[in-house]
């Protein structure tokens, strides 16, 4: 009998050892993976991807002003026929030349006022002005600028001086922003696997991800973020900045 009561005793107490330990190892276990949750890093993934122009046009336009609606007419269309023959003097057919309707604005009066020598004033303008816009289909996106060079300078040596500037058709920003997106997220990865490493850690899973808007970089736009600006005016640059929090383990 007493035996059996020293082997009871003992099974007991074996249990209740294994179970103020199992009790203790699941303590300590959720209060490390509570620890482990508080212990996280902030990290920023930069992404930078350039985009070429697909096509470029030359838009010149030029406008007259007058009393006399008719005379204005037959200036401008004068005009635009004498453009029209020096670009295809130059090489460029009728499919490369796109010519926009005219448009006409009708002030309906001579006379406005105007403050002039503390005084206001009548003074006379022109009822009408014409405008006149064409697009020239350049014949390469690289030498756009000096295409426009010439036709201007040639436009001025002919008395056919227009106004001239070129406009570049760019990618949809949605044909890569996939890349870029993905670009951006893997370098903040690195960037918190480098931070794990120097705090003797190892890079969780994420916790929370941001994606900063994407930027457009180029001679016509600007970045308030800074960055490097392509000179070139038929490259523009796409930049994303991503936020992203890991766990640290």
């Amino acid at each position: 009998m007493n035996n059996n009561k020293e082997i009871k005793t003992f099974i007991i107490g074996l249990s209740l050892v294994i179970g103020l330990s199992l009790l203790g190892f699941f303590i300590f276990k959720g209060l490390k993976t509570f620890s482990d949750k508080d212990r996280v890093v902030t990290v920023k993934g930069l992404a930078e991807m350039e985009m070429k122009a697909e096509s470029a046009t030359m838009n010149l336009s030029f406008s007259f002003s007058s009393d006399y609606l008719q005379d204005l007419i037959r200036q401008t269309e004068n005009k635009k026929k004498a453009i029209v023959a020096y670009l295809k003097s130059k090489g460029y057919e009728d499919a490369d030349v796109k010519i926009n309707n005219p448009e006409v604005t009708d002030r309906q009066r001579y006379y406005e006022t105007r403050w002039r020598n503390g005084q206001d004033v009548e003074v006379k303008i022109d009822r009408y002005t014409v405008h006149q816009s064409l697009k020239i289909q350049t014949k390469g996106v690289e030498n756009a600028e000096d295409e426009a060079s010439q036709i201007r300078l040639g436009l001025i040596s002919k008395d056919l001086t227009s106004d001239l500037y070129v406009n570049y058709t760019f990618p949809e920003l949605n044909s890569i922003k996939p890349q870029l997106i993905a670009e951006s997220t893997k370098n903040a990865r690195i960037a918190g696997e480098q931070f794990a490493q120097d705090s003797h850690a190892k890079l969780g899973k994420i916790k929370t991800a941001s994606q900063g808007q994407i930027s457009i970089m180029g001679r016509y736009y600007y970045d308030e973020e800074g960055g490097s600006i392509p000179q070139e005016p038929y490259i523009q640059k796409a930049r994303v900045v991503s936020t992203i929090v890991f766990f640290l383990e």
